[in-house]
């Protein structure tokens, strides 16, 4: 299967976006899915449908309420253009509308992750003296490794086959703004563009297959009670260092 120049350009464009978008994606995910698995304020939940909204809204929907925004009469766009910034139409709003549209499935597989952690893990680390961030990277996050993994793979994935709000806010523009999706979209309108689109088709339906069965994979493979004690272990222990080092500085003063 030989791809041409157009499809190269499609396939190296779809690949970019969809990688900055999952790793925005998820990196706004660690942060709000933690908060949303400790916090215990009754609001939350409004936190938690705004962030999903994308899920259930139609692309084009989030692509206009995009457009509005961030177009150069827009409220966030005059920010940008004072400055000589343009994001719509550029490969900028390509990779925010990938990521705003993938968010909410790299957030509930981690807030999962985050939920499914031993909180009594946590609690035993503060007593011992260990600070809210010690916990979160020296306990939380690698105990959530596979959700967060998870996570990205399936926001990947949606970033791969996103369309209604990328060809809203970013246009069709090839070589620039043309996805997969939108190269596939471009050549059907043509005479005889379906057959010639079936390469595309078959290489987006495998990148996307091997990046699901990925992220469902990892996602299903919990932590073993061996290593949880593990993580555990080790941390308490390295506590327990810390503080009979405390312990004997004092004596010699």
């Amino acid at each position: 299967m030989f791809l041409s120049t157009e499809e190269i350009s499609a396939l190296k464009l779809s690949s970019t976006f969809s990688i900055c978008a999952a790793t925005i994606g998820t990196t706004a995910s660690i942060a709000l899915g933690y908060w949303l698995s400790r916090s215990r304020v009754k609001w939350k939940w409004l936190v938690e449908s705004a962030a999903n909204l994308p899920l259930v809204l139609p692309p084009v929907v989030t692509g206009y309420i995009l457009l509005v925004l961030l177009a150069p009469s827009g409220p966030i766009g005059k920010i940008f253009e004072r400055f000589g910034f343009k994001i719509v139409f550029t490969p900028y709003a390509a990779v925010i509308a990938a990521a705003i549209v993938s968010f909410p499935l790299a957030l509930r597989t981690i807030k999962l992750a985050f939920e499914s952690i031993d909180t009594e893990i946590e609690k035993t680390a503060l007593t011992l003296g260990a600070s809210k961030k010690e916990v979160f990277f020296e306990i939380s996050l690698p105990l959530a490794k596979n959700g967060i993994i998870a996570g990205w793979l399936l926001a990947f994935a949606r970033s791969l086959g996103e369309f209604g709000a990328t060809i809203m806010i970013a246009g069709n523009i090839a070589g620039r703004t043309q996805t997969i999706p939108l190269a596939i979209f471009s050549r059907a309108m043509q005479p005889g563009g379906i057959e010639q689109s079936w390469r595309l088709v078959v290489l987006s339906i495998i990148i996307s297959c091997i990046a699901i069965a990925f992220g469902e994979s990892i996602g299903k493979g919990k932590f073993s009670k061996h290593r949880k004690n593990s993580v555990k272990s080790n941390f308490v222990s390295d506590l327990h260092i810390s503080s009979d080092r405390v312990c004997i500085t004092n004596r010699n003063e």
